[in-house]
């Protein structure tokens, strides 16, 4: 037990950026769908992503055949051949993806002044928010992993490879799509919580408060992008980081374009949708 405590101490320590968007997913999550979904996730997505990574590493699927090096043993928590701080990871990542989606896909209204969302069961749990939560955190790898593969230029440091190097900046195609395979397993996990409670969960604070609050998923989500980017640039990956910059833009100006409209179209449309979740 000493010996897990000290190794799980040194990996907080060493990984300090990991425990500070958990953390952020930790309030996200209480504030969404309560606190014992968001603890409760944390063990179940852990888990996942966990067999994921170890199947991967043993029998090339569903991400390819990469591997891990162990450069740090002794200093953080490794599990049976997999960095503890990569698996936890999957949990905020696929958690800021799902509610990302489900902001999209849900009515947006301004109301003197607070930006009010008509945020219902039924989005939360639909098809739609599924592939569009999965789109987003496969999205997320598409910027994570070519920096990744650099850390021995920065504080992540070199711990893990491909046997066979990709064409994009190193990464092969199947990495991205285990991600988008492995992000539908995860936000239909999240849906699979949200049918737990079968009249829907909500926020239990004024319409403004509410909305704002519920934008922390989203804020994680474009933070977790900042992150990288920031990192590639430091590190000198210029180009990557440009065409990262390239990536985001297509996202997000789209992204503005359609809240925008969302607002404006919320006089006729979201009246329904905002009195159904309770906002």
């Amino acid at each position: 037990m000493y010996e897990f405590l000290r190794l799980l101490w040194g990996t907080i320590r060493l990984r300090p950026y990991v425990f500070a968007f958990l953390a952020v997913y930790l309030v996200a999550g209480w504030r969404h769908f309560g606190w014992k979904k968001t603890l409760v996730y944390l063990p179940v997505g852990y888990s996942l992503a966990w067999l994921s990574e170890f199947s991967s590493i043993h029998w090339g699927f569903p991400y390819g055949d990469y591997f891990y090096i162990n450069t740090t043993a002794g200093r953080e928590l490794w599990v049976l051949g997999v960095p503890f701080m990569d698996s936890l990871s999957y949990v905020f990542l696929s958690y800021c993806s799902y509610s990302l989606a489900v902001f999209l896909m849900s009515p947006v209204a301004l109301r003197s002044g607070n930006l009010i969302t008509g945020e219902t069961s039924q989005i939360r749990r639909s098809w739609s928010t599924l592939v569009l939560g999965a789109f987003l955190f496969a999205l997320l790898d598409v910027i994570i992993d070519p920096v990744a593969l650099q850390g021995r230029k920065w504080f992540l440091g070199l711990i893990y490879g491909y046997r066979h190097a990709g064409f994009y900046f190193g990464i092969p195609m199947s990495n991205f799509g285990g991600w988008l395979l492995v992000g539908f397993v995860l936000t239909a996990a999240l849906q699979a919580l949200e049918r737990m409670d079968p009249k829907g969960s909500k926020l239990h604070l004024p319409a403004g408060r509410a909305s704002w609050m519920r934008l922390l998923g989203p804020v994680l989500y474009f933070s977790v992008l900042l992150f990288n980017i920031t990192i590639t640039f430091q590190i000198g990956e210029m180009l990557l980081g440009l065409v990262d910059l390239l990536l985001v833009a297509t996202l997000t100006v789209p992204m503005v374009f359609f809240t925008i409209y969302k607002i404006t179209r919320a006089g006729a449309e979201a009246p329904h949708a905002f009195a159904q979740s309770g906002l």
